[in-house]
């Protein structure tokens, strides 16, 4: 039998380009903690979670007896046709770290369903047919959830969706003229966009919500004040629009509460969970009061696969690690320890722009010195020798121009130096090149 590193050589016969050929496409044979395994014998720490999943870290010893006990009793549902155990103690407990009244949920795989499903439960509910986001956010990349998608042009390219939406810009505190206050500009422009909204394109009664990722995620790590998104709160109020969170990548601890809605003190009508939720497995959920959920009948949604009960059985334990472990707390504490040493960076190089973070939600600018732009070309040779020596990052922006740095929050601050001084290296190395 060929080996596997044989079929990864030539993983372009059997993989999608779209599937096989992301950033950096590191052949690995074990995960463990906050480190991965390569095929080359070499142990990469790993600063990207597996994309803002592996929060309790890689296959913490908990999670994988979780799995194994879990199997032990049930494999698959599907959830209504039986009902179990775990299903309804996550439900309970998730409730219970929640915001506001959002207690009831959907289960489903992803993100990006948890999306549609926000999306379809507000439609049904409002019983309006439109929905506002904001450019730069990403919500998945089905037809419904494309449909919100701005973070990339080439998300939408040759398969525009078949419902339609309206954008409005997302808060940017750089673009505050010299001499006003930003947060007070980003308020004022957002009651402004909403207005040229209504008055051009759609009113507001037919607008079912509006929804936004409380920290823009892959379309750069941008962090909008909390005033922003009290706005968005009052304007849905006003005008009776549901408000969705896209919390798939800022939820479980990541921005240094258990949501972003807390870090924010703001609560949502829906929110749309996943990522972090599971310690690795496929689960998400669109949540919502059950007053809410009630007005969606049976039928009007549904799944096979959603709230499977071996994954059900792991978010109970990761939350329990949570707990555990105090890693909201780490998050915050660690996280702001790793803005420090960034900071140092950052005056070293001249190639590193802003440094933005909200918990280990991390964003570090990459960007052409003599104009200030984002350089997504030096970023990829920044990433490349990052890697080599011995640290992963994963990139974020429009133009890829945003190093994203988002450890397991069980990292120490002794791996936040180690990953750092990786990094300088790298950074070392790229500015010896151009020279």
């Amino acid at each position: 039998m060929e080996s596997w590193i044989d079929l990864y050589d030539n993983m372009g016969n059997f993989l999608a380009p779209s599937m096989a050929k992301d950033h950096p496409n590191l052949p690995v044979v074990k995960e463990e903690g906050c480190y991965y395994y390569g095929a080359d014998g070499k142990k990469y720490l790993d600063f990207t979670s597996g994309i803002a999943v592996a929060n309790t870290g890689h296959r913490h010893p908990k999670i994988v007896q979780s799995i194994k006990d879990a199997a032990d009793q049930l494999i698959h549902g599907p959830s209504g046709v039986i009902m179990y155990e775990s299903i309804l103690e996550l439900s309970k407990q998730l409730g219970e770290i929640l915001p506001g009244d959002l207690d009831c949920f959907f289960y489903g795989n992803s993100g990006t369903e948890a999306i549609e499903g926000a999306l379809k439960l507000a439609k049904f509910t409002t019983e309006r047919p439109y929905v506002i986001s904001f450019t730069g956010c990403f919500h998945g990349r089905s037809m419904g959830a494309l449909g919100v998608t701005t973070s990339k042009s080439k998300y939408r390219k040759f398969m525009q969706p078949s419902h339609l939406s309206y954008q409005i810009p997302y808060a940017n505190v750089k673009e505050a003229p010299v001499g006003v206050d930003p947060v007070k500009y980003v308020v004022d422009k957002l009651e402004h966009d909403f207005d040229l909204l209504f008055k051009h394109q759609v009113t507001p009664e037919e607008v079912a919500a509006v929804i936004v990722e409380p920290v823009l995620g892959e379309g750069g790590y941008v962090i909008p004040p909390k005033e922003w998104l009290h706005k968005i709160r009052e304007v849905c109020d006003r005008h009776g629009m549901l408000l969705i969170f896209d919390e798939v990548q800022t939820g479980f601890g990541r921005t240094g509460e258990w949501f972003a809605a807390q870090t924010f003190d703001v609560t949502p009508d829906i929110m749309a969970i996943a990522k972090g939720i599971a310690s690795g497995l496929p689960l998400s959920a669109t949540v919502a009061s059950h007053n809410l959920m009630e007005k969606w009948p049976i039928g009007s949604h549904g799944t096979t696969f959603g709230g499977n009960p071996i994954a059900c059985s792991v978010a109970l334990t990761t939350l329990e690690i949570f707990k555990e472990e105090n890693l909201i707390e780490n998050s915050k504490v660690v996280g702001a320890y790793a803005v420090e040493q960034l900071k140092t960076i950052q005056t070293k190089y001249d190639c590193i722009g802003e440094v933005r973070a909200t918990g280990l939600m991390i964003g570090i600018d990459v960007i052409e010195p003599k104009t200030g732009h984002g350089d997504g070309d030096a970023l990829k040779r920044i990433l490349d020798l990052a890697l080599e020596e011995g640290v992963l990052f994963y990139l974020c922006g429009n133009e890829g121009e945003v190093i994203r740095m988002i450890p397991p929050l069980t990292i120490t601050k002794e791996q936040i130096d180690d990953g750092i001084n990786m990094l300088d290296q790298a950074l070392q190395k790229y500015t010896n090149e151009l020279k």
